[in-house]
């Protein structure tokens, strides 16, 4: 999925919980956080002490032009005053810190947060730095652990991975799990009238092409045949590209046949008229011998 799904003239989805980045050391890295809040549904951003200072060209590029939320992006000197006003908090880590906290995935901090959010209070999620996380103290403020189902042999996410798959599970939830977009339904489907049409024809040209070459079998053959299209649900669209492609069928059968047959009346016509040709020629030495 790239920048062509992209649609600027929709609204951006307000509210869910306050993503805080806490001391992000790469541009870059805020840029991809950016980019998956802004696919999923997150547009508020809490900075605490970005290494590289503020703004950030670099996180400008790779948040791949969810400026909004880099417009809007909150900078604080540190953890305390960026979370102050929140009411609920959940830290992100993949470590155990040997705290009495109750520990939950994305997807149950996606019900707790809409939950109360629902009830007016203000929910944040804390990331912290790339190399080490969030510092056990940090880990400490927050009213529950967060943390997904990674390998334990590899468990290390960056900034914009661990932000998308916890923003996914917010978006989800809040929008339903509503997919952008599905196939267009452009066409009736089938009718009886029209399958059992093209049953005929098809079963008429497997008898013309000796396809049923067991009669005994031949009952159940049909039945096998007509249950795969049942299996289908075939739209009448479908069936006339399946009457059209068992007739394109059978006229390539007849044109093949008809080439075969001229092939092969040429051959016998050279066969014959070669066969004159030594017979004209063995008359002519014939009478060119009585002649000298």
């Amino acid at each position: 999925m790239t920048g062509a799904g992209t649609n600027r003239s929709l609204d951006w989805p307000e509210g869910g919980p306050v993503v805080v980045l806490v001391e992000p050391q790469l541009g870059e890295n805020i840029g991809s956080a950016v980019r998956a809040m802004g696919n999923f549904g997150l547009t508020r951003l809490r900075i605490v002490n970005p290494r590289e200072g503020w703004p950030n060209p670099k996180a400008v590029t790779f948040a791949s032009g969810a400026d909004r939320i880099l417009d809007e992006a909150e900078i604080f000197p540190d953890l305390r005053s960026a979370i102050a006003d929140l009411n609920f908090i959940a830290a992100a880590t993949a470590r155990e810190r040997g705290m009495q906290k109750s520990v939950i995935g994305a997807d149950q901090f996606a019900r707790e947060a809409a939950g109360r959010i629902a009830g007016g209070e203000r929910v944040g999620l804390l990331i912290g730095r790339e190399r080490t996380g969030l510092y056990t103290e940090e880990v400490s403020l927050a009213d529950v652990i967060l943390t997904l189902p990674v390998n334990p042999a590899f468990a290390s996410l960056n900034l914009g991975m661990a932000v998308a798959v916890i923003a996914y599970e917010w978006f989800k939830l809040a929008s339903g799990g509503a997919l952008p977009f599905q196939p267009p339904d452009r066409y009736a489907v089938a009718d009886k009238a029209d399958l059992l049409a093209f049953f005929d024809h098809v079963e008429h040209e497997l008898e013309a092409a000796l396809f049923f070459r067991s009669p005994q079998k031949k009952p159940v053959t049909i039945r096998n045949i007509r249950n795969i299209f049942h299996r289908v649900g075939l739209t009448r669209q479908d069936i006339a590209t399946l009457h059209g492609m068992v007739t394109a069928l059978v006229e390539g059968r007849g044109l093949r046949e008809a080439r075969t047959a001229a092939r092969l009346g040429r051959e016998i016509g050279k066969e014959k008229s070669g066969q004159e040709d030594e017979r004209g020629g063995g008359n002519e030495d014939g009478n060119g011998g009585e002649r000298s």
